[in-house]
């Protein structure tokens, strides 16, 4: 049987950290244009009660997407011990391509995929690069991809990105602003063929709600009318985004969950995409009570690795940057071990969401790549 295996992984963080204080000196105003009438310490303090967001990662002013995203890559291939040569796809997620750092405007063209290849120096020409642009969940929606090109046999190799430089898209003047960081992740999967037990990629469920929904994150100007340098700026309804996250994910999870069997009990650790502390906890609250199951700070601290106290938002980064560091041991107390069952999921512009469920093969099985 056929399935698609991780064998390699790799993440890129900036040294550039940002801590809350950074915006003790920045102007706020409401989404009415008007100055907003309380000091930055209380506006600051009350953003780290919701999203326990401390501090976040930034890229130098001429450092690219598409450079964080080759470095993730190269260290996935590194650890993969595949030869560059022989990747079939490279499929690149990502919202707002390479970012101008004197116009603030995006770059798609060439893609981000097609320039991490080229700087990877690929010659390959049957390799071929995709961009994934689906919000916050296109790191898991290009596995998805991933998973059907290699389950088809069109594929051997493939190379899954997710990277993003939010710094150069934020509104200076909106306290939303203080969410958004960079980072960049990858992994590798190969085709493997692993007999009578499945592995890998199991199942996996996407939904996406476009009506009403389109524009609760979006671009837009700023909420100061004096500021002109970039008219791409994030906007988000965070309330709306709330809502929709309860709302619609915990149902996704269980009824993946469902469709395969699994319980979870069976899960020993979730991925879930962190722009908000506040919000991911009340995500796997809803889920547990689906179960009966009551929510349990131990439990929580067990069960699903959170790093946005340290990292912030990295948009498609989020995911494949966790578990880089979960099974390179790099955050304590997270262990993934042979044979256990992990559950990743995230939520992002559109409103689109996605879920996956992935099992680690276990040592004693023999991996015969295709």
């Amino acid at each position: 049987m056929i399935q698609s295996i991780i064998i390699g992984t790799g993440h890129y963080l900036p040294k550039k950290i940002i801590k809350n204080e950074y915006f003790l000196n920045c102007e706020f105003y409401n989404k009415k244009g008007l100055k907003i009438n309380k000091s930055n310490k209380e506006i600051i303090d009350k953003f780290k009660d919701i999203t326990e967001i401390e501090e976040r990662r930034y890229v130098e002013k001429n450092v690219l997407n598409s450079d964080i995203a080759t470095i993730a890559a190269k260290r996935a291939l590194i650890n993969s011990n595949i030869y560059k040569e022989e990747i079939d796809y490279i499929i690149s997620a990502h919202n707002y391509g390479d970012i101008n750092p004197d116009s603030f405007q995006s770059d798609f063209v060439p893609s981000i995929s097609a320039k991490v290849k080229n700087k990877l120096k690929i010659k390959n020409n049957k390799c071929r690069p995709y961009d994934m642009v689906f919000g916050c969940p296109g790191w898991i929606e290009g596995m998805i991809l991933a998973d059907q090109l290699l389950t088809s046999k069109y594929a051997k190799n493939i190379l899954v990105i997710g990277s993003e430089t939010l710094s150069n898209v934020i509104d200076p003047y909106d306290k939303n602003s203080m969410i958004f960081s960079d980072g960049a992740g990858a992994v590798v999967l190969s085709a493997i063929n692993i007999k009578n037990e499945k592995f890998g990629i199991i199942s996996y469920d996407s939904q996406c709600n476009n009506n009403d929904e389109l524009y609760y994150l979006s671009n837009g100007p700023s909420v100061n009318s004096d500021y002109n340098k970039s008219l791409i700026n994030i906007k988000m309804n965070g309330r709306k985004i709330y809502e929709y996250a309860l709302t619609e994910m915990p149902n996704m999870l269980k009824n993946l969950l469902d469709k395969t069997n699994f319980h979870l009990n069976d899960i020993k650790k979730i991925l879930i995409h962190q722009a908000n502390a506040k919000m991911d906890y009340a995500i796997l609250n809803r889920l547990l009570k689906l179960y009966n199951y009551h929510l349990d700070n131990d439990f929580n601290k067990k069960i699903m690795p959170m790093t946005i106290q340290k990292f912030g938002n990295s948009s498609v980064a989020t995911i494949p940057t966790i578990l880089d560091l979960i099974l390179k041991k790099k955050i304590s107390y997270h262990r993934i071990n042979p044979g256990d069952v992990i559950l990743m999921a995230s939520l992002g512009a559109g409103m689109n969401i996605n879920c996956m469920i992935y099992r680690f093969q276990n040592k004693q099985n023999k991996l015969i790549k295709i």
